[in-house]
């Protein structure tokens, strides 16, 4: 649900481990009625992971509810900075809804890490539609740290064992 299939990926880009047995309700795999999006890590250190808004992610009629738009850019976030070992909970989002996100059109969300302060990670994203890249929706985010022990715990929960 949710996933774009056949969604030709970038070069250079290599998809996220991300385990599967677990509820997340952005990329976990045993969430009846989550969007299990899979996330690639760019060559430029972005991540990106595609999405199909399917009626189940309706608002207003044929157009994608802000909220969900909301947590698939909240959840490309995440695993930006993830990726690049650092854990940590979303602290403020500030986003921007530019255009109607429409049911049934294809679209990509990209996270980048702007700042790391330590304790605070400055992360920015955008959605655009994968057909035209046309922004329909951007947002920015405070993310802070956990512990290093939630940080341990969240690592072997959610990354494979390589």
């Amino acid at each position: 649900m949710g996933q774009v299939r056949g969604a030709e990926a970038e070069t250079g880009s290599v998809q996220l481990e991300v385990r599967d047995d677990h509820h997340c309700f952005g990329c976990g795999r045993l969430n009846p009625h989550g969007l299990k999006l899979t996330f690639f890590a760019g060559p430029d250190g972005s991540v990106w992971a595609d999405w199909l808004p399917a009626r189940e992610h309706e608002g207003y009629s044929g157009i994608a509810h802000g909220g969900l738009i909301t947590t698939v850019l909240d959840e490309v976030m995440g695993w930006v900075i993830s990726n690049q070992q650092i854990w940590a909970v979303t602290g403020r989002l500030n986003v921007s809804f530019r255009k109607p996100v429409e049911i049934g059109v294809p679209a990509r969300a990209r996270a980048w890490v702007v700042a790391d302060h330590g304790r605070i990670i400055d992360v920015s994203t955008e959605l655009r539609t994968l057909d035209d890249n046309d922004l329909l929706s951007g947002a920015t985010g405070i993310f802070v740290r956990v512990s290093e022990q939630v940080a341990q715990e969240w690592q072997s929960r959610y990354i494979p064992v390589q």
